[in-house]
């Protein structure tokens, strides 16, 4: 086992350290055209460099993540909407970047990345090709090697005999011992450097905190108000106008009950049925805004109903030892309703799955239907609502949902649950 993963850690090391050379070409051009800015040139070449420096450094984050288990954030700020838009000009895009605190990490970072960043990669590397040089040299390597140029060093041992070459065994050994040991943390250690550079600062994680809290605001109030301006609009189209008609309808009676007794009864039977269909619209404006069964048995059970009310198959997996918030367990009702029905009306699924559960302090919901694929998150669409009601609870969601199928939504919402028998 730890000679695999000695082995593992050589060739990735030996793979990053060709990464050197892709920063020492991104330093240099970048530098060059920063310093053309002035001409003119600049202004339109640095933009797509620091593209390019940033892609570079984001495929660093997840080869440090894939690869040892580092976790380096990325703490690049959002383009302007209107840039998003492809609206603002080169000048106003490179004088953003410019402005970003993570393009001159990036840039830092790249000269360490071409100098100690390259040693530590290759000292990954070198290990356990060098104590296989030992069993070369003892192989009968060393006699053209010592007749051609005389005594050949292995490390600290002469070699210039078979008695000497075949010392060199034993020390290839130790060698590739120390890398079975080593070059897993020399690995690790070379992207914890990485970290050091491309990692925030506290002050641009809190910058970035608080810009996600003022996005996530904004999202929640114009949620909030379209969801205000959604029940206005039902009440005045649907139950108000029935409860008008039906007021009307009674004062008709009133006016006929003595002079056509016949058509007062009629009118009565219309006005009830008005009734009905008018409380009817108000149970389930109610069970809109706030399921009933969401408020008196939890998120488990309240998904379970909903799943039975598609018109897809849905099985439903749901593992949870307690309840979540009311605001968060609303949040992610109504977020497997939206995917839910989503997916039946536009994915062609002839089946669907939802699971959810608990763990580590996140509450984790997947949606995966077996229908046609190709959904993706649109700034109009109805998941790029979902990922805005998630987010103000510092929620993700992610969506994988190649052509052909199956896709897969995976929302998650960091919350604690309270006991099963905790009271509401």
């Amino acid at each position: 086992m730890n000679g695999r993963r000695a082995l593992t850690a050589c060739a990735r090391g030996f793979a990053v350290s060709w990464l050197a050379l892709v920063s020492i070409t991104l330093s240099v051009l970048t530098i060059l055209s920063i310093s053309f800015i002035p001409l003119g040139l600049g202004v339109f070449t640095t933009p797509p460099l620091i593209k390019a420096v940033r892609a570079h450094a984001n495929w660093r984050r997840l080869l440090a993540a894939t690869w040892s288990g580092v976790t380096i954030r990325a703490p690049y700020r959002p383009l302007p909407a209107d840039r998003r838009a492809g609206v603002t000009g080169q000048v106003e895009l490179c004088t953003f970047l410019l402005k970003d605190p993570a393009t001159w990490r990036d840039l830092l970072w790249l000269q360490v990345d071409m100098t100690a960043g390259y040693v530590t990669s290759l000292l990954a590397f070198v290990f356990v090709p060098y104590g296989i040089e030992g069993f070369v040299l003892a192989a009968g390597v060393w006699k053209p090697i010592v007749e051609a140029g005389g005594t050949y060093w292995y490390a600290f041992l002469p070699i210039d005999s078979l008695g000497t070459a075949l010392l060199a065994v034993p020390l290839g050994i130790g060698f590739m011992a120390l890398g079975a040991t080593a070059s897993p943390l020399v690995l690790r250690g070379h992207f914890l450097l990485a970290r050091a550079f491309l990692d925030p600062t506290p002050q641009m994680a809190l910058e970035q905190r608080v810009q996600r809290l003022t996005e996530t605001r904004h999202d929640a109030v114009d949620t909030s108000a379209a969801e205000l301006r959604r029940i206005e609009r039902d009440l005045h189209d649907g139950a108000q106008a029935r409860l008008v008609a039906m007021g009307m309808s009674l004062g008709t009676v009133e006016a006929l009950i003595e002079k056509d007794p016949a058509k007062a009864k009629e009118l009565l039977a219309a006005a009830r049925t008005n009734s009905a269909e008018a409380l009817a619209e108000l149970r389930d404006l109610v069970r809109g805004i706030h399921p009933p069964v969401l408020a008196e048995r939890g998120l488990g059970d309240a998904v379970r109903a909903l799943a039975l009310r598609m018109a897809v198959p849905v099985e439903v997996d749901v593992e949870l030892a307690g309840r979540a918030d009311e605001p968060v367990e609303s949040a992610a009702y109504f977020a497997v309703s939206e995917v839910l029905t989503n997916a039946a009306k536009h994915a062609g699924a002839s089946r669907m799955w939802l699971d959810v559960h608990h763990a580590e302090g996140m509450l984790r919901i997947t949606v995966t239907d077996d229908g046609h694929g190709g959904a993706r998150i649109t700034p109009d669409g109805g998941l790029s609502g979902v990922e805005r009601r998630l987010g103000t609870f510092d929620g993700v969601l992610a969506v994988s949902s190649p052509s052909g199928g199956p896709t897969m939504v995976t929302m998650e919402i960091p919350c604690a649950l309270s006991a099963p028998d905790a009271a509401r």
